[in-house]
């Protein structure tokens, strides 16, 4: 029973990883043929990674939402960990209504939280753009900072931070040597959680957009009901091997999972 049981556990585990890179498995080989109906058997070709960089549109949407997706994930990072610091190191009133208040923007759909962010910025003279595009991103990014690096937070022994300032170390000097150097694999998983979620962030890019400042999702939203073209695997393609290269390299400088 349990060989069964060990089995049937492998199993499950293939398909849903399975489930979970077929399909991106099968995009990156499709970017690949020649067919812009997927004729089979594959006719290998770089012709739609060349119409991609010929596409002026589709490079431009791209750069829009890179720029923005580090922007927002410098300042959203530094935004996160500060207030996440501030709410480990000090008692005030008020501070679990403001640590339970961090959620709901998470929880709450995109829909409803782009449509109330267009009328605010409309109401307040802000507008539509790619500054009210970073500003709703940082929004929607700096909740995961912060419920990240705090969770890494809870690991750390205060004693270290009092250790340090009765051996003459200033405030500066204990977050810089003792603080930030605990947290940092938290403050980079909160970094990557905000590039992931201004990077794809569609909803709230759409209804901030403007003409010809659209980010990439916008785009291929746009293009797919114009008409799905290769174009779209390749680029598609381009930004999974990208993030994986990321995330690998992530993974093997910083130990997210801790030491056994």
């Amino acid at each position: 029973m349990t060989r069964l049981l060990e089995w049937l556990g492998r199993g499950f585990l293939g398909l849903l990883l399975a489930f979970l890179y077929l399909p991106l498995v099968i995009m990156g080989v499709m970017s690949f043929n020649r067919s812009p109906f997927y004729q089979l058997p594959i006719d290998w070709s770089t012709t739609w990674y060349s119409q991609l960089f010929a596409n002026a549109q589709l490079m431009s949407a791209t750069w829009n939402s890179v720029t923005i997706a580090v922007t927002t994930t410098i300042i959203a990072t530094a935004l996160g960990t500060a207030a996440s610091i501030a709410l480990f190191r000090n008692e005030f009133p008020g501070k679990r209504i403001l640590q339970v208040l961090l959620f709901p923007p998470i929880a709450i759909p995109w829909l409803i939280t782009g449509t109330a962010m267009l009328v605010f910025f409309f109401w307040v003279g802000i507008g539509r753009g790619p500054h009210a595009i970073l500003l709703g991103h940082v929004a929607l990014a700096l909740p995961y900072v912060i419920v990240v690096v705090s969770a890494r937070l809870q690991t750390f022994d205060p004693q270290l931070e009092e250790a340090a300032r009765s051996l003459g170390a200033n405030q500066w000097q204990v977050t810089r040597r003792i603080t930030l150097p605990w947290i940092m694999p938290g403050v980079i998983a909160g970094a990557l959680f905000a590039f992931a979620v201004s990077f794809d962030q569609f909803v709230v890019s759409y209804f901030l957009a403007t003409p010809g400042q659209a980010t990439l999702p916008v785009e291929i939203y746009a293009a797919i009901r114009k008409g799905f073209t290769p174009e779209i695997n390749a680029v598609s393609t381009i930004i999974v091997v990208i993030s994986m290269a990321l995330m690998l390299l992530t993974a093997r400088f910083f130990s997210f999972g801790g030491e056994r």
